[in-house]
């Protein structure tokens, strides 16, 4: 009975459009006890069912927080059963797109380590990939949790499937590392770097989805900013490392080739980071009166213009 009536309450709580929250909100007190069962059918049910009603507002969120079941889910993204692990992984998801302080809930009650685990384990391709997922949210959120996710050593298996797993895995991943370099340190950034992070995101400049495209433009140009503000300083002797770290990883060539891409954006990016981190080198390397010069100002604001065909540093 007591399974008929949670898959009954799970149901309440689910459809297209979702039910108005405010009748569904009494559910939580129960769903919250019905976690704390040892019925595989009750709590995947359970689960479904927090994962339908953290699906939405931070309001929503965090009337889910409020009810107290954060703790059990994080335990519950240890379970052996894949039917009770996605249901309580997708309710952890849906918690930490709210705000910092509800993403921090999940931290503090130890989420990192069990998707360390996610990540590292012999798990099926949707747990990793909402794992993935998941941790984008979080290196979404400000530094320090950023740094959690650094401390809990996410990043070295987050580049691991940036670079082999299936498509589907490596896009959730090249979120999760391109938002850590929106919002994180110098410092942070320079970590990542040293974990490996530049040759994954310049292969996938190659993939046949523009957003991850410019997801992973995103991310090595805000490791360039940072190569840049070293050289300024004098740290890297008058030398942009991570360019020359893009360059060596063929970044450099698929970011020229870019400026024939379809898409405008991709195509505005590419050429913004060309004109930025490798037009003023190229220009120390050419001698005076050079032709090659001609029709563009090297090193040049924003009215440089750009050749035909865009610009080939090779």
């Amino acid at each position: 009975m007591l399974r008929n009536a949670t898959w009954t309450l799970s149901n309440f709580c689910r459809g297209k459009p979702q039910p108005p929250f405010d009748q569904v909100r009494p559910a939580l007190p129960a769903l919250e006890r019905l976690i704390h069962s040892t019925d595989e059918e009750v709590l995947t049910d359970a689960c479904w069912a927090l994962s339908y009603l953290s699906d939405g507002t931070n309001d929503k969120i965090q009337s889910v927080i409020e009810a107290g079941v954060v703790p059990r889910l994080v335990e519950l993204l240890q379970h052996q059963s894949p039917s009770v692990l996605i249901p309580a992984l997708r309710s952890i998801g849906n918690i930490v797109t709210g705000d910092d302080l509800q993403t921090q809930c999940v931290i503090s009650h130890g989420a990192l380590l069990s998707l360390l685990s996610l990540l590292t384990h012999n798990h099926k391709k949707s747990i990793k990939k909402e794992a993935c997922w998941t941790i984008s949210n979080i290196t979404a959120g400000n530094r320090d949790q950023i740094q959690a996710v650094c401390e809990a050593g996410l990043i070295c298996p987050l580049v691991n499937l940036l670079q082999n797993a299936e498509f589907d895995i490596k896009k959730e991943a090249a979120w999760a590392i391109s938002n850590a370099t929106s919002g994180g340190s110098p410092d942070q950034i320079k970590y990542m770097v040293e974990q490996g992070v530049v040759k994954p995101l310049c292969d996938l400049l190659v993939c046949p989805d523009p957003r991850i495209i410019t997801v992973c433009l995103e991310g090595l140009e805000n490791i360039l900013k940072v190569g840049e503000a070293e050289k300024v300083t004098g740290n890297t002797g008058d030398v942009n490392f991570y360019a020359q770290l893009i360059d060596d990883a063929e970044g450099l060539e698929k970011i020229e080739n870019l400026q024939s891409h379809d898409n405008s954006e991709i195509y505005e990016k590419a050429v913004k980071i060309l004109e930025t981190y490798w037009l003023e080198e190229e220009d120390e390397t050419l001698p005076p009166g050079d032709p090659s010069a001609q029709g563009f100002q090297f090193g040049g604001g924003n009215d440089a213009a750009v050749p035909p065909g865009g610009f080939n540093f090779q």
